[in-house]
């Protein structure tokens, strides 16, 4: 099972910037790579869910 490395803090940031993110991927219908970036939401909304980042385990921090 993945250790839990994500506060209550920090996964409300994240659940915020990622919904942020996907409202403004589906507002907005532009072009490009910039326009599919916005799509990096669902990470963020991901590892929120789970509780757990995997970038963090790299360099082994815990919020």
């Amino acid at each position: 099972m993945l250790k839990t490395n994500v506060g209550n803090l920090d996964r409300m940031l994240r659940v915020v910037v990622g919904a942020a993110l996907l409202l403004w991927f589906f507002m907005d219908q532009g072009t490009g790579f910039w326009h599919y970036a916005k799509l990096i939401g669902l990470v963020a909304i991901g590892t929120a869910l789970l509780r757990t980042c995997p970038l963090y385990s790299v360099l082994g921090l815990r919020t």
